[in-house]
Formats: C-alpha cells, structure tokens, sequence
C-alpha cells in the first residue's frame, strides 16, 4: 500500500524513515493497517479502523491548532505508513507544551521506525514548532510504548491513577516528559 507520487514532501526524513502530515487521502491504507493491528495495539490503543472514524480523526489533527499529527513512512518500502506520532493538547505562550501519543503498525513494529519517526518528530517540535516540553503519559503495562519513550532520553515524572478513560475504563498512566534542555 505505497503512498501515491503526488503525495506533500517529508517534514523530515531519517535514514528510513519520513515524516509527514496526516491527509485525507492516507484513509484506506491508514485503516488497513490499523485493523491489521488490533492484536499489537489492544488494550492500548485503539486507532480508526474504518474510513469515516478516520476521516474524522484526521479532520481534528489537520483543523485544530492544539493538534498535530504526522505520519511516519518507511522510505524503504515506497512510502507505506508505518505508524504515527500526534502532539496533542499544543499550548502556546510561557509553556510551549504538548502531549505525544504515538502508535506503530504491526507490519513495522520492532523495526526500529518508530524510534527514529519519533526522533525526528521531537526534533520538529523543539525546532519548526517552537515547543519547549514534550509529554507522554503511559499505562504502566505498556513495555513496547515505555521502552520507546526511555529510548528518546524522556524522563519518568510521575504516576496518575485512574488518569483517562482507555477500553471501557479508567486506568492508570506514567508520566514521562523531555524538554529542550535534555536533547541530546
């Protein structure tokens, strides 16, 4: 499920992978591979999995100014998604702060790609976006999410029970955060 040719210029590129932002047009691969996911992604994450949830999904991320999110393409494989990064809850003035959440699909995972997507991702923010604190909150059970975020250098903050609401209730996260000033 290649990207077409006509497809908007990487954001950023690493050496496998390209970061774009979320079109309209990535809908039928986007949910494909969301639904050959459920098993990775449950009860983690729950992505849209049909064309109109995605629709929607993408609308918020391209439209709201409190939101971005970005595709990250495996440039070794014609552009095909391999997961996603979105910054949520942007807030601008003295706390240039935003909220990660992020998600691999099952034919990358354990790839590597997520780990330089979100790379170049965090080096967006600090840069063209003028971020200043990334965070990441994590249930506790989520190995593969929490290795990813200790491999970018995000320090642990803090533990929320029963901080949102995830698969019918709510559960309990990690916090973890990076600022500008621990880039490495």
């Amino acid at each position: 499920m290649p990207h077409s040719a006509s497809a908007p210029s990487y954001l950023a590129e690493g050496p496998r992978v390209g970061l774009r932002p979320f079109t309209f047009a990535d809908g039928a691969e986007f949910t494909a591979r969301a639904r050959e996911s459920k098993d990775l992604h449950h009860p983690w994450l729950f992505p849209p999995d049909t064309v109109g949830a995605y629709r929607a999904y993408a609308k918020r991320l391209i439209d709201d100014p409190a939101r971005a999110g970005f595709l990250v393409c495996d440039r070794d494989d014609g552009g095909t998604i391999a997961g996603f990064v979105n910054i949520n809850n942007i807030v601008q003035g003295g706390f240039r702060s935003g909220a990660l959440g992020y998600g691999a699909f099952a034919h990358a995972a354990g790839r590597g790609l997520m780990s330089e997507g979100l790379d170049l991702v965090v080096r967006y923010a600090f840069g063209p976006m003028r971020l200043h604190r990334l965070e990441i909150n994590v249930q506790p059970g989520n190995a593969a999410s929490i290795a990813l975020a200790r491999r970018r250098g995000f320090r642990l903050e803090g533990f929320s029970p029963r901080m949102l609401y995830v698969d019918g209730a709510w559960r309990d996260h990690q916090r973890w955060a990076l600022t500008q000033e621990m880039q490495r």
